[in-house]
């Protein structure tokens, strides 16, 4: 008895038709209506730190990036409660949780890149040759090392 495999079918058709798929993408797609909902009422700055995680028995959980945000959050907690409890969805919002969650990928760290002229590069090497301190000599020939070359 040979096994032949089931032919290969489209995402979106798996997604409507099996069931524990179609359950997560059905929770997933609430979890984002409530994410736009919360966002609608949040300050600009604070959008990005803040993250609906579950919504359950009155309970509304927020993932927040740090405590800084948290305890903004926090002293904002009655008029956002307040306000969430307008829309139909949070009308039995009784309470609002927020957990402190770093993220887990580390934003790429924005910084001032080392730019070395050539003429900068020359005096750091130049520098370098007068040292008798052979560490501190080395360290600046790897410093003049990282001169950009004209164009």
């Amino acid at each position: 008895m040979a096994f032949r495999p089931h032919p290969a079918r489209a995402p979106s058709v798996l997604l409507r038709e099996a069931k524990p798929l179609k359950a997560i993408f059905g929770h997933a797609k609430r979890l984002g209506h409530l994410q736009r909902l919360l966002e609608s009422q949040l300050q600009p700055a604070a959008r990005e730190h803040c993250h609906v995680a579950s919504w359950r028995e009155g309970s509304l959980l927020l993932i927040v990036t740090d405590g800084h945000w948290a305890t903004r959050l926090r002293y904002q907690q009655k008029r956002l409660l307040r306000q969430l409890q307008a829309f139909d969805e949070f009308a039995s919002l009784t309470r609002i949780l927020f957990k402190v969650q770093p993220p887990t990928v580390q934003a790429k760290v924005v910084g001032h890149t080392l730019d070395l002229s050539e003429d900068a590069a020359q005096t750091i090497q130049a520098t370098a040759d007068g040292i008798t301190d052979p560490a501190l000599r080395a360290a600046l020939e790897r410093l003049a090392s990282h001169a950009r070359p004209k164009p």
